[in-house]
């Protein structure tokens, strides 16, 4: 009897040692960590905002094994888009509950094992001129036990190392792709893109003349066919359809310019009757514009600001090479014209 009233009282004094560790530990917790990302707001949303794209950054990868994931609910980047995923280690869930563009991302994370438990999670940007502070958090409520446990873990030191590790490849990751698209972006010039490269000494076989504006088009569809036929009969095999720009005279509204076919650099002794002309070798810059031919100017003006925030001048010569055969397209955006510049 004595024996049984002793388990008792220890009994009734683990119990008011649990209810007073319950009534010790805290009631809801919040674990956040920050860290400054070297690109706009924007490239941080785009990789915060997607369950996918979390997980080119996320953490959990290196610390679970056979993680397996799958998709569910609304498409990725809606709100109620779902990530299911399982490991040897946990297994649960996250769902997207609130978007704000460029601004915030909340999300509810659902575990189900090694214990259940549904917590929020957070994510909160803030401009800094061409960086972006990005905060990311994670916060709920105790539970009974959870509460109790609280008194002795300390969840900032448990999950706070995660977070940073995290925060550390998403900085990584956007900060590399911000510098692969400005790279990309400092192509553009007006909404064309343009390349550069070396571009080899180019023959090129039609006829050359003065035209007016008005008369281009004509003069362009006569000599092309002409071209085309003599070089064929000489048995040379001529290239995509070109316009040699010599001068652009704005004005006269004229222009100086051969209308042919670019040729090998070795057929000039039996192509004759008309003009053979060799572009030199120079640096070339390039834009592939599609569209109908009255829109290639834009490329044109582009290419000059181009050229000009370069520093770069001319060398010699204007080429457009007319790639899609109009009779065979009859889709206009479709039209490919190369505009290529020869600079020194």
């Amino acid at each position: 009897m004595r024996a049984l009233k002793t388990i008792l009282i220890i009994l009734l004094a683990l119990a008011a040692l649990v209810v007073l560790l319950w009534l010790m530990g805290p009631k809801d917790f919040r674990v956040e960590r920050s860290t400054v990302v070297n690109a706009p707001a924007s490239a941080v949303y785009a990789n915060i905002s997607t369950l996918t794209a979390m997980d080119k950054w996320g953490p959990w990868k290196e610390m679970e094994h056979n993680m397996t994931s799958e998709m569910s609910g609304s498409p990725d980047g809606q709100v109620g888009a779902i990530s299911h995923w399982k490991s040897d280690e946990s297994e649960g869930e996250q769902e997207l509950k609130e978007l704000v563009p460029n601004k915030s991302v909340r999300t509810e994370l659902r575990f189900l094992s090694p214990w259940a438990t549904t917590n929020a999670g957070t994510f909160d940007i803030e401009e800094m001129g061409d960086s972006a502070k990005v905060t990311w958090g994670i916060q709920g409520q105790n539970d009974f036990m959870g509460r109790v446990m609280g008194v002795f873990m300390n969840m900032d030191e448990m999950v706070g190392p995660m977070f940073e590790k995290g925060l550390s490849n998403l900085k990584a990751v956007t900060e590399t792709e911000a510098a692969a698209l400005a790279t990309e972006q400092a192509k553009m010039v007006d909404g064309f893109e343009i390349s550069i490269a070396d571009r080899p000494a180019m023959a090129y076989y039609g006829t050359r003349k003065t035209v007016k504006w008005s008369e281009l088009e004509a003069f362009f569809g006569k000599n092309f066919g002409a071209a085309f036929g003599a070089a064929k009969a000489a048995g040379v095999e001529p290239g995509t359809p070109s316009g040699v720009f010599f001068d652009w005279n704005e004005k006269d509204k004229t222009a100086d310019l051969l209308a042919g076919v670019p040729v090998p650099a070795d057929s000039k002794e039996k192509l004759k009757g008309m003009t053979w002309y060799e572009t030199p070798a120079s640096k070339a810059y390039t834009i592939d514009y599609y569209g109908s031919y009255e829109g290639t100017g834009k490329a044109h003006e582009a290419m000059d600001k181009k050229l000009k925030a370069d520093g770069v001048e001319m060398n010699t010569n204007v080429v457009e090479e007319y790639v899609t055969d109009p009779s065979a397209e009859p889709d206009t955006s479709k039209w490919l014209t190369k505009v290529v510049y020869l600079v020194k």
